[in-house]
């Protein structure tokens, strides 16, 4: 049986950086390009939550029986963030949920156990990491934030994998310890020639020999890489030309770690046509390396969300200082506190609300309400009412007020917002990834899953509203 991805979905933040911005406050060079940079109310769980409800605006997510989570950057040491996703996404509750971690290419893990598991039911594997570079390293300018899903399945299948292979290479190359905010590196000749460079090119020339395929028959070679141009000489070495090489998008994103390989491989999809023959690699401690055949259905692909789209999407930071306190390396003066005091057992019983995003529709008399209410205001019935879930609508704002004071020192403005859509729900959410001069009544938004703050010692998560963007640098 025919096994392969079925749906993919990718996200990148509206905020980005320019490395020469980086490069200047230190007094030192720069690189090329830009990088992405996650909000400051942005996690590598928000931003795989942003990449997996993507998918499903191409698969049903009745269909999914597990889910697999990628990251070396989560937000908790010990907690499954693969299972708080799962809910947020509004999975089914009696599916399997795992995290994987430990490598940049975890990602790539996710997806080969992904074809073990895929059968009557559907594997959605998302990757996603905010990875921190020491100050004034080549890596603060190289990493940048990114996440990226597909949905692994036997039915529908917009490319179908044709053969793996996987090799390990233990080298204390990359690491970070337990603790520690910022990735360590080795001496650079050593680790590229000895890690990236060995594992890499044993994974492709592997993969080539046991599938007894040549560089020829591939219209792209997707290699995951920690700088600009590490994976070119691996392609030329195995007979690739430079046409074949897929974008790695490090001008435009950065090396976004666990993330990188799938990201690159939803932009590969999104461009192939039916026929295309892919070849994915992704580094780590070894390398594993996927051979997949793009299938006519890839035209039925909806094209709301793809790589360019996010890619294109984007609000630029122009201080050095402001960028470290979006990260969190530099504390600011403290802003206006939630003054809430949280409870774990009300964020349990809330679920629906909190995580989901689901309203309630009264049979009786229609009434659309959000967040869940047993008693219909408008009719007075108990318990006469359907769950309707809302993460995927847009709405439009029906009134708003901006307080300049109520946010964090560095990010001050707080838009309140109350917002309609089309079937009557009515939403009270704060403004996020917006420019103040563009709110009105009328605009546009979306919903957006994103932290809220920290109390309690856990990070209290809730959904948010942001302005619908087409593409392009606002």
């Amino acid at each position: 049986m025919a096994v392969g991805i079925t749906a993919i979905g990718s996200y990148v933040p509206y905020w980005r950086i320019e490395r020469k911005t980086i490069g200047q406050a230190w007094s030192r060079g720069s690189m090329k390009g830009e990088k992405s940079v996650g909000n400051t109310d942005e996690d590598s769980l928000t931003m795989g939550v942003e990449s997996a409800i993507r998918c499903f605006t191409d698969t049903n997510r009745e269909n999914i029986g597990a889910l697999l989570f990628a990251s070396n950057t989560a937000p908790y040491s010990e907690k499954s963030t693969a299972a708080t996703i799962a809910t947020v996404c509004d999975l089914a509750q009696d599916i399997f949920t795992a995290d994987l971690s430990g490598s940049t290419k975890a990602g790539a893990n996710a997806l080969k156990l992904a074809f073990g598991l895929a059968g009557t039911k559907d594997v959605l594997v998302t990757a996603s990491d905010t990875r921190a570079g020491w100050p004034k390293s080549d890596q603060e300018q190289l990493f940048g934030d990114a996440a990226a899903s597909v949905v692994v399945g036997t039915d529908g299948i917009i490319a179908e994998l044709v053969d793996t292979y996987s090799v390990n290479n233990e080298i204390i190359d990359v690491w970070r310890n337990t603790g520690e905010q910022y990735i360590n590196y080795g001496e650079g000749r050593f680790i590229m020639d000895n890690g990236y460079t060995a594992a890499m090119k044993k994974a492709v020339a592997g993969i080539l020999k046991k599938s007894g395929k040549t560089a020829a028959e591939f219209s792209k070679i997707i290699l995951s890489t920690p700088g600009m141009k590490d994976g070119d000489g691996i392609a030329k070495k195995n007979g690739f030309t430079p046409e074949q090489m897929q974008n790695n998008f490090m001008l435009e994103v950065g090396n976004s770690g666990a993330a990188q390989p799938l990201f690159m491989l939803a932009d590969a999809i999104e461009n192939a046509k039916d026929g295309d023959l892919l070849l994915m690699a992704a580094y780590g401690n070894g390398a594993d390396a996927f051979i997949f055949k793009v299938t006519g259905k890839v035209g039925g692909l909806k094209k709301h969300n793809t790589v360019q789209n996010s890619i294109a999407t984007k609000r630029t930071l122009t201080s050095y200082t402001k960028y470290l306190s979006f990260r969190g390396h530099l504390e600011a003066v403290a802003g206006e506190p939630f003054r809430t005091f949280p409870s774990n057992a009300a964020y349990w019983r809330e679920g629906d609300g909190i995580l989901k995003l689901i309203g309630s529709k009264c049979n009786c008399c229609g009434s659309s309400i959000y967040p869940v209410h047993r008693i219909c205001y408008n009719c007075g019935t108990k318990d006469e009412f359907k769950k309707v879930n809302l993460s995927g609508r847009t709405a439009k704002v029906f009134t708003y007020s901006i307080d300049n004071l109520a946010g964090s020192s560095e990010d001050p403005v707080v838009v309140q917002t109350v917002a309609d859509d089309a079937e009557g729900f009515r939403y009270y959410l704060i403004m996020t990834d917006f420019e103040q001069k563009e709110v009105a009544i009328g605009q546009e938004v979306e919903f957006t899953f994103r932290k809220m703050y920290i109390g309690g010692n856990y990070v209290n998560y809730y959904w948010k509203c942001r302005p619908v963007k087409r593409g392009g640098a606002q």
